[in-house]
């Protein structure tokens, strides 16, 4: 608790008694932190940034001006309770940026985790879990609830529905509206998201195997022509070629796990 002797902090900032500053921090001008905000090592916020309410920055991560992370959420049914917004290590958070904190009826818990960049404008809603290294453009929005994976990208402009999930290493086109569940490493693009391919760009910069890559353009070609329901697809494909590689598996699972939407299918 408290703040480390070797942060910096502009003569204009406003901390509030109770904040925790760690040993590295560079706070500007006309910053707020709040009384409830830990900051960890190294954490840097630029001129005008607000940390507000029950809120942790993790270590190196960067706030641009006019950013405002941990206000309350933008939900009705809120009503004053204690809830929390966890935000990982080396985030980038770019000007304008909005991340609420949770909601009683979510689970109390708005998380994002490390090695993100959240450009211009772009909104992380209440009780939504965010994972590693996912790109949100400017303007993006992730609204309630929603569970986007590791690697994700999404595009600028576009919005996802509340409780929607976004499997890991998949990207979303710019002005694209998500209104249900994407499956890892899917390619979405269209003003009603369509799923539209892979994301074989993405595979292919983190160095894929192309045997792996291969092997999930039979899995999405199963899934888009195959008989029956879209899961009872993906329970064929556990039997037929998920334990070839694991790229596979974690459609297979995504799309057999729980979820509160259906699914966007291959046109």
């Amino acid at each position: 608790m408290g703040i480390d002797p070797s942060a910096v902090i502009h003569p204009m900032a406003v901390v509030e008694a109770g904040a925790s500053i760690g040993p590295g921090c560079v706070i500007g001008p006309f910053c707020v932190v709040g009384a409830e905000a830990r900051l960890a090592a190294d954490v840097t916020l630029k001129s005008h940034a607000v940390v507000t309410g029950w809120t942790e920055i993790g270590q190196g991560t960067v706030i641009f001006p006019f950013a405002n992370i941990g206000d309350v959420p933008q939900d009705l049914k809120y009503s004053g309770e204690k809830t929390r917004l966890i935000v990982g290590k080396r985030n980038r958070i770019r000007e304008g940026v909005t991340m609420n904190t949770g909601t009683e009826g979510g689970g109390g818990i708005t998380r994002v985790g490390d090695d993100g960049l959240f450009m211009a404008g772009a909104h992380v809603a209440h009780d939504a879990q965010v994972g590693d290294r996912v790109i949100m453009a400017n303007n993006a929005a992730v609204a309630g609830h929603c569970i986007i994976s590791d690697d994700v990208i999404i595009g600028g402009l576009s919005g996802v529905h509340q409780f929607v999930r976004i499997g890991k290493g998949a990207i979303i086109g710019a002005v694209t509206m998500v209104t249900n569940d994407v499956i890892p490493y899917g390619l979405v693009q269209g003003p009603r998201g369509m799923l539209d391919g892979l994301n074989l760009v993405g595979l292919k910069r983190r160095g894929v195997a192309r045997e792996d890559i291969m092997a999930l353009r039979a899995a999405f070609q199963a899934l888009a022509q195959g008989d029956g329901a879209f899961q009872d697809r993906a329970k064929r494909l556990l039997d037929d070629v998920a334990g070839q590689s694991r790229y596979v598996r974690d459609i297979v699972d995504f799309v057999l796990g729980e979820s509160d939407r259906s699914f966007l299918t291959p046109g």
